[in-house]
């Protein structure tokens, strides 16, 4: 399945202008604040309709301008996850898992009760009402009513930025086995890069109505142009080893061994791991004698300069790319060149717990 959208709408003091094409899987639409994601998905919805566009699920045209083709949002198949639960507070929690159902055509596919509810672990929650939730709790459920909807598409507007970190931690591993599980494509809006790197298999970065960057998470999160020279940052593919009894993992990369807080993570499965660059240290000789146990092997493949004092290096690792970020004299010092050896240092507590998911690996965008 394949998400198109091109719209065009000018507000009193903002011009939209947004397209792009996605693949399947987890399509997350990242800025700061009034970059345009929540009005981008409103559009998708039908809360907004555009001067001008065209919104395509698949096969499915949601709005094209052109032919006066607008759907009522309500004929729209789409499952809409808020910030907040916005649960029915007078229904239980069965109820509200059901209620999408009412409006779901016929012939639209329906997810089992009973799987949704294994997957989101809702079953001791079933018979509660909403006041008796905790904010993750309602945010299961909400994920649920959106799934058992029949929609052709999940529209999740920052569905965790209402959560303290506990309950985001809590969360964030729903949405990941919601990305592996479920055929619908979804749409995520968020600022944090943290869930872009856990979550996403494509990425539109947007700035100012405008989108900057398209791509796998690994480029775009690489990419200062969209994200800023302290959100840059790397993802790396691992795979978990072990568990050791001082509390650490083990994890296995195409550049070396990574040790990180204990996960989670069942042994021998593949995660992503996201590494800030600021967190990332350079040495031309392996060093040795240091506290951090991270000393990865790669090449450089290239330095890129910004305006300011600071230079990114990037090295290649495998398939994957690790970037550092350091100064331009440190460059200047180390006679750092493309195609040499270099070793990354990175601190275990630099990887928060936040910054490791399973999310899968895709290639393609457009």
């Amino acid at each position: 399945m394949t998400i198109q959208i091109a719209i065009e709408n000018r507000f009193e003091d903002f011009t939209l202008d947004v397209a792009f094409k996605a693949p399947a899987g987890v399509t997350v639409l990242f800025g700061p604040s009034g970059s345009g994601k929540t009005s981008v998905i409103n559009a998708v919805a039908g809360l907004l309709r555009p001067d001008a566009g065209r919104i395509v699920v698949d096969d499915w045209v949601l709005l094209d301008t052109q032919t006066k083709h607008n759907l009522a949002p309500h004929r729209r198949r789409i499952g809409y996850i808020f910030q907040e639960g916005r649960l029915f507070p007078h229904l239980n929690v069965r109820q509200n898992l059901l209620y999408g159902r009412w409006f779901a055509p016929r012939d639209a596919r329906r997810e089992s009760l009973s799987r949704v509810v294994e997957m989101l672990g809702i079953g001791p929650l079933l018979e509660r009402r909403p006041a008796a939730l905790s904010g993750g709790e309602k945010q299961r459920v909400a994920i649920g009513r959106a799934l058992l909807a029949g929609p052709k598409l999940i529209l999740a507007d920052e569905p965790l930025a209402a959560l303290d970190e506990a309950r985001k931690a809590e969360i964030l591993p729903y949405f990941e086995r919601l990305s592996e599980e479920v055929s619908v494509p979804i749409l995520y809006v968020s600022h944090s890069s943290s869930e872009v790197a856990r979550l996403a298999s494509t990425v539109v970065a947007l700035k100012a109505g405008r989108v900057v960057a398209c791509g796998p998470p690994a480029e775009v999160l690489g990419d200062v142009a969209a994200v800023g020279a302290r959100g840059t940052a790397s993802i790396l593919r691992a795979r978990v080893v072990a568990h050791h009894l001082d509390g650490l993992s083990e994890l296995s990369t195409a550049a070396g061994a990574l040790w990180l807080p204990q996960m989670d993570v069942t042994e021998g499965q593949t995660i992503r791991v996201r590494i800030a660059a600021q967190d990332v240290i350079l040495s031309r000789a392996r060093p040795k004698g240091l506290s951090a146990l991270n000393i990865l092997r790669g090449t450089i493949m290239e330095i890129r300069y910004g305006d300011g004092p600071g230079a990114l290096v990037v090295l290649a690792m495998g398939e994957d790319r690790l970037i550092a970020r350091i100064t331009r004299r440190s460059v200047a010092e180390m006679a750092l060149e493309p195609r040499q050896t270099c070793y990354a240092v990175i601190k275990s507590v630099a990887v928060a717990p936040g910054d490791v998911g399973r999310g899968r690996f895709t290639q393609t965008a457009q």
